[in-house]
């Protein structure tokens, strides 16, 4: 059984930041690539950021420029160091799993989510 546990949500303030972080338990982590999705209230979850474990990043547009995503192979763990947030922001934020290189923006892609973690950001 695969788990993912995601850490860092909150209540902050426009302009603030927050850095999300996710623990994995697959042992194949360092070839997995490693997303973070938001699902805004009463809308469809979409995809944030993704990075692969040669490096490559994507990211979507509305966060460029604000959020970074960052790996750290050695501790299982992916993060998302949010930038200059905005009420738009705001969401449940879920980390995902796919065991393949190239970084999808599509849900169905993934093959193991996390429990997903609040972010509210206020105005």
């Amino acid at each position: 059984q695969v788990q993912l546990l995601e850490s860092g949500g909150g209540l902050v303030q426009a302009g603030g930041s927050l850095r999300l972080s996710c623990t994995t338990s697959r042992r194949t982590f360092s070839r997995d690539t490693m997303s973070w999705f938001r699902q805004p209230p009463g809308k469809e979850r979409e995809f944030v950021a993704g990075m692969n474990w040669i490096g490559d990043e994507l990211y979507a547009d509305s966060v460029k420029g604000r959020f970074t995503i960052s790996r750290d192979n050695a501790k299982n763990t992916v993060y998302l160091q949010m930038n200059s947030l905005k009420p738009e922001d705001t969401a449940v934020y879920y980390c995902a799993v796919r065991p393949r290189m190239d970084i999808s923006r599509v849900v169905n892609d993934y093959d193991y989510w996390g429990q997903g973690t609040q972010v509210t950001v206020s105005s």
